[in-house]
């Protein structure tokens, strides 16, 4: 391929070492990790200290709220790319019937009704059980010490909870409580705590050890209950408490008082008892393609990857000169191949059973390589799978959002004084459990 060299000058030098090495988008979640290499711990175990580490540093960007899709390979099967899915899927009750009797058109950007069923911390646990060696203790060791002990806030952090101060401050008072201390948007490199977050994960770790609920009933005669015999077990038994036990509970409640969401109004979330309970995380074979002699290991159609590889089956028809994005040439390729590609995820991806066969097909790509011209395109143009009708999301041309206690029909010009705040990424929490 075409190959135009970087600036030399570069603040991340190449790094070279004979031990192990880790890398993350935070420094104390990379030291952890490395942290728990050197003690002794596998590559899964030191993924999974760093990973909950980064729930503390980083909650503007993730968190245990959320998902975790991952692609990893074991030493034993170095050619066989899995998935870890950690994608949770929609509550029962969140239907579009419900929505709209909610007074709204869309899905909130933000807010209780905006949430899945969230899948972090069942999916990183389960990569700790299948393939980790230590115990869940000291792999949470490190995320509940930064929780307790105060971490230096990111400036990125300070920035996004000064950007939804007010609203925490009027309307989510359990987030101003926790990520404004003295009722204050933090300084960058202020240090902050999570006494919320370490209490948690310690309860987590105690049920771990004695294998019943942490706040289970005991009779006073009763003989203690004796732990999972093994490591497995052990850990298997956070996994229930997380999504049965006292967190399950903690979510529910919470969820059934309405809060303001990106809409402008207030409405109660729709996650249940049973939608927390319902969810386990699972891995599956990775999808593959091939693209200039590398075999390139995605999701699968849940979590739009084959997009990627749809773009790149494209783009491998192409000589080198039309796969340089520093050119002109090579962006528009590019961005052609992206615009078709990205139709098919719009029009087929949704289905129950997608046809990836064919989707990725040789001959499919060839076909869709044909659109590309010299001229950009400004239509959606997704492609034809036989026996199937595409998915044609509708065209929007404006938005009312609603107004508060009214109905968005109602919203005719009201949008400008809602402060709204989809995808903010503001770090919403619950009161302490």
């Amino acid at each position: 391929m075409t190959y135009t060299p970087p600036n030399s000058f570069t603040t991340r030098p190449t790094l070279q070492g004979t031990f192990g090495m880790t890398a993350s988008t935070h420094w104390l979640a990379t030291a952890s990790a490395q942290a728990v290499l050197e003690r002794g711990g596998n590559a899964f175990d030191a993924a999974v200290a760093g990973a909950f580490v980064l729930h503390v540093v980083e909650p503007h960007l993730n968190g245990p709220g959320g998902d975790m899709t991952g692609i990893f390979v074991t030493a034993e099967h170095p050619d066989a790319p899995i998935v870890l899915m950690g994608q949770g899927p929609a509550p029962a009750a969140a239907t579009p019937e419900h929505y709209r009797a909610e007074g709204l058109e869309l899905v909130p950007g933000a807010g209780a009704l905006a949430a899945a069923v969230p899948a972090a911390v069942d999916a990183w646990l389960l990569l700790l059980r299948d393939h980790g060696t230590w115990e869940l203790e000291p792999v949470l060791a490190f995320a509940i010490g930064y929780a307790r002990n105060g971490h230096p806030v990111l400036p990125r952090v300070a920035a996004t909870i000064g950007a939804v101060a007010e609203l925490f401050s009027e309307h989510w008072p359990s987030s101003a409580e926790r990520w404004m201390p003295g009722g204050r948007v933090p300084a960058a490199g202020e240090l902050i705590a999570n006494e919320a977050y370490a209490r948690t994960l310690e309860r987590l770790v105690e049920v771990a050890a004695a294998g019943s609920p942490a706040d289970a009933p005991t009779e006073p005669d009763a003989p203690a209950s004796a732990a999972p015999a093994t490591r497995e077990a052990r850990i298997d038994a956070a996994r229930r408490e997380w999504s049965e036990g006292f967190v399950a509970r903690a979510i529910v409640d919470f969820n059934q008082a309405p809060h303001r969401h990106s809409s402008g109004t207030d409405h109660a979330g729709v996650l249940t008892g049973p939608d927390l309970a319902g969810f386990e995380a699972s891995v599956e074979p990775a999808v593959t393609a091939t693209f200039r002699g590398f075999t390139i290991a995605k999701t699968g159609a849940w979590g739009q990857g084959p997009a990627l590889l749809q773009m790149l089956a494209i783009l491998d028809g192409f000589d080198d000169l039309h796969l340089d994005p520093s050119t002109a040439l090579g962006a528009h390729t590019i961005l052609e191949a992206e615009k078709l590609a990205l139709a098919d995820r719009e029009a087929w991806y949704g289905d129950t059973d997608v046809p990836l066969g064919h989707l990725l097909s040789a001959e499919y790509a060839a076909e869709r390589r044909e659109l590309i011209t010299e001229r950009a395109s400004h239509e959606f143009r997704p492609g034809t799978v036989p026996g199937r009708e595409p998915f044609l999301p509708p065209l929007r041309t404006e938005y009312r959002p609603p107004v508060p206690g009214g109905h968005a029909a109602d919203a005719v010009g009201a949008g400008a004084g809602n402060r709204a705040f989809a995808g903010a990424g503001e770090p919403t929490v619950a009161p302490p459990v």
